[in-house]
């Protein structure tokens, strides 16, 4: 330990607490990397040369397995920041910015209140104190650096993965009535009651020509549909059940069940609140991967296109697609056009 740094710490520091942070991103790395964590929890006697005694070394290590990426869904993160804020931590210790923070702006927070509140911050490069320039300075670009390598890590995980899909060599979920078999090609699921389901769907909406007529006719004749729900007591198992007008739409929209593999219909958005994510679907030519004919299908891609050209008609929603709509009733001449 420098003489430097053991100038940085005062007798204010030293009466409150110190405050180690351990974090590994995910559930993995704290079960293979523990190496990295035994290097986090050793930080412990770094404290102890520094003048803080064991019983005033406070540990927060609720947060192994969670990314570093937002401190939305970080308790830990969140209890040291409010321990911070309180005025009771002396100083903070974490191995380097990444176990703290890789966001900017969850990092420049920590270091505004450890500035008001003279609190420490050590990694295992040295001992830094906010409320100074240079250490300021030098802390804010380890910041930007711990983010930008995030950036770099996702940039080339999503290379990989978009170069695969380009490819049709990216395994996805499959919706119902496909499968994988043992080569990892996807094919009709070998359930025929399964194949016949789908198959009445398809045949069912050609001769009525709407998803709304398409479900009466299925409760009508109290025909059941299968389905593997991702969520509840059961998943992935098959269950059978009344056919649902959303269920209908999906599978009549979704262009995999006329043997095409396609990737990133969707693009996905962060919250404003840091919580999660919003999908929002994007144009045919935005898509990553559009393969037709990579797997089979249910019904042909002229069939496909077919029944989307049906659903637009069909629609009386808003915008364009209400002017090829049917008149409606009303006072105008020409309601609804």
């Amino acid at each position: 330990m420098t003489i430097e740094a053991h100038q940085k710490v005062q007798a204010t520091h030293l009466k409150r607490s110190a405050y180690l942070y351990v974090r590994q991103s995910t559930p993995r790395q704290v079960l293979e990397n523990t190496e990295s964590t035994q290097r986090q929890y050793a930080l412990r006697q770094r404290a102890v040369a520094l003048g803080w005694s064991p019983e005033q070394i406070l540990v927060i290590d609720t947060d192994l397995g969670h990314s570093a990426a937002s401190a939305a869904d970080r308790e830990g993160f969140q209890k040291l920041v409010t321990e911070v804020s309180l005025g009771r931590a002396g100083i903070v210790l974490g191995l380097e910015v990444s176990r703290l923070a890789r966001n900017s702006t969850d990092w420049h927070r920590l270091l505004e209140i450890c500035a008001l509140t003279d609190t420490l911050i050590l990694d295992e490069d040295g001992i830094y104190d906010p409320a100074h320039f240079n250490d300021r300075l030098l802390l804010g670009l380890k910041g930007t650096m711990s983010e930008a390598e995030l950036h770099v890590l996702r940039a080339r995980l999503r290379g990989g993965l978009l170069h695969k899909a380009k490819r049709g060599e990216l395994a996805v979920v499959l919706p119902i009535g496909l499968v994988y078999n043992e080569a990892g090609a996807v094919v009709l699921d070998p359930d025929q009651q399964v194949q016949e389901s789908l198959r009445l769907l398809f045949t069912t909406f050609r001769r009525t020509g709407s998803i709304s007529a398409t479900v009466r006719e299925f409760r009508a004749q109290g025909w059941k549909f299968a389905a593997r729900p991702a969520c509840g007591p059961h998943p992935w198992q098959l269950l059978w059940g009344e056919l649902k007008r959303t269920s209908a739409g999906y599978i009549l929209r979704n262009p995999r069940f006329a043997g095409a593999y396609v990737y990133g219909q969707h693009r996905s958005r962060k919250k404003i609140d840091g919580t999660g994510y919003t999908n929002r679907a994007v144009p045919r030519e935005q898509w990553y991967a559009l393969l037709p004919d990579a797997h089979p299908g249910y019904i042909s891609w002229e069939e496909y296109e077919d029944n989307l050209r049906r659903l637009r008609e069909n629609s009386q929603a808003y915008g364009e697609q209400r002017r090829q709509g049917p008149a409606r009733e009303g006072p105008a001449l020409l309601q609804g056009l």
